[in-house]
């Protein structure tokens, strides 16, 4: 019993190192989620329509997000090596590469959203619900998504200044900034969508203006505060005078990272994917899964934050040389999380009735997300393992089988599954959606295995890196 402790139980240095990293996030997360749990209240409270559109467009939005966090998550495993090696000359290196990255990936996104917007939420709009819902649902999603695009330059932004701070350890300022913009979403998107204080009532529009201005204030925030503290981030020194990035380092982060890149993107699209599968059971579905994920999202920001923790902790580590103190963190913070998620999930399937009566909508879409709340809280433990199997494979650099075991999985097996039981069988929605969780036991199966080999422990910068 003594031995099993050791190896998954830290000691107070461990778990104090772990929150310093762990808990900033969580609580940027926490309260961002919080936000978007009441401006989707607030939404809702003007109809179900008006909340399936803006959820569809906030799915096209989320394939955009994480490709962005793909693009900055390539470079990111060196910038926390490099970090590892006290390399400045490397993350800033690294943070032009990101600066690429977010041009590049924001211009693709403008250009495909203003183009194949209305096509694409088309695909969720369903032949079996009535013609006037299906139009109006398509056009409050299009208004949203217009303003949203505004939004999408200072999200980069952040990302970009954001993500190289947490892997430089400074895990604090990006979380006050955070606080302080959705704060800024929440006053305004109480004063815009439901028009307060003499100000017209704008319903989806008033939360798409919230949101980008209060994207606008983080970016302002993280911005200045890294310029203004030069000594602490020397990286920045000089970082926009010269936009070179030696020849070899972009091989290498390309290499790395394009896998990365990849997994996003087709991630969240089989995400967007698995959604359109569940939609032809009905809008109703749509509206009753966009309340159980805003919900669940404030309960999974544990095992998102011990995630990256895993990424920033273990590939500083492995940067340093210390492969098995490396391999002894990680082994400790799998644990850490998935124990954490067994107690989180607990509370989440008690709390399942109570918070779709906050919303202004359909009995039956309000049974819908009580019942997704308590199917996906089931399986936390399960997400909780696989997410940080995840992050462990790609700090060490081992991207492509990152890919593999994420996307891969769910484009060979997650999604055909899904799509035959929405199509070909006439299975209610609920063992449709059981199904679709426990079918990724299989995937914890092959992590595991993975973990167990050591494939991921690797020092991918070298002992310097070109200046």
């Amino acid at each position: 019993m003594k031995t099993f402790l050791k190896k998954y139980i830290g000691n107070k240095q461990f778990y104090r190192t772990v929150l310093l990293i762990a808990v900033p996030i969580m609580v940027q997360n926490g309260i961002t989620n919080l936000v978007n749990l009441l401006d989707n209240i607030m939404v809702g409270q003007i109809g179900t329509n008006q909340m399936s559109g803006v959820a569809i467009a906030n799915q096209l939005f989320f394939v955009y997000n994480l490709c962005i966090f793909g693009g900055m998550s390539g470079p990111g495993i060196f910038g926390a090596q490099f970090y590892g090696q006290r390399n400045e000359k490397g993350i800033r290196h690294v943070f032009r590469f990101k600066l690429y990255a977010g041009v590049v990936l924001t211009a693709i996104a403008i250009l495909l959203f203003l183009t194949f917007g209305e096509s694409m939420i088309t695909l969720y709009l369903d032949e079996g619900n009535s013609i006037a819902a299906n139009k109006e649902t398509l056009k409050y999603a299009m208004k949203y998504l217009r303003i949203m695009l505004i939004g999408t330059v200072p999200f980069t932004v952040v990302q970009m200044y954001a993500s190289t701070l947490r892997e430089t350890s400074e895990a604090v300022l990006p979380m006050r900034a955070g606080i302080v913009a959705v704060f800024v979403n929440l006053i305004l998107n109480y004063l815009l969508i439901l028009g307060k204080f003499g100000l017209p009532c704008l319903g989806v529009e008033g939360a798409a203006i919230a949101t980008v201005i209060s994207r606008f204030v983080e970016a302002t925030i993280v911005v200045a505060w890294t310029h203004r503290h030069k000594k602490r981030n020397a990286y920045i020194i000089g970082v926009y005078k010269r936009l070179y990035i030696p020849k070899d380092l972009v091989i290498r982060i390309l290499k790395k990272g394009t896998p990365l890149l990849m997994n996003e993107a087709l991630w969240s699209l089989g995400m967007a994917m698995l959604l359109q599968c569940y939609s032809v059971r009905g809008l109703e579905v749509v509206a009753g899964m966009n309340i159980s994920n805003t919900i669940l999202n404030l309960f999974n920001i544990v095992f998102l934050a011990l995630g990256n923790s895993v990424a920033i902790i273990v590939g500083k580590l492995l940067g340093a040389g210390q492969m098995e103190e490396a391999k002894d963190v990680d082994r400790k913070l799998i644990a850490f999380s998935v124990i954490s998620c067994i107690g989180i999930a607990l509370v989440a399937i008690i709390c399942a009735p109570l918070f779709p009566k906050l919303y202004n909508t359909e009995n039956i879409v309000k049974e819908y997300a009580k019942i997704f709340i308590i199917i996906a809280a089931a399986f936390m433990p399960q997400h909780a393992f696989l997410h940080a199997a995840y992050f462990t494979l790609r700090s060490g650099g081992k991207t492509f089988t990152a890919f593999l075991f994420d996307s891969g999985f769910m484009w060979i097996v997650s999604i055909p599954l899904a799509f035959f039981l929405s199509r070909f069988t006439v299975l209610p929605i609920e063992p449709i959606y059981i199904i679709c969780q426990a079918i990724e036991f299989v995937k914890c199966i092959f992590g595991f295995i993975l973990l167990k080999k050591g494939i991921w422990v690797n020092n991918i910068v070298g002992e310097t890196a070109e200046a």
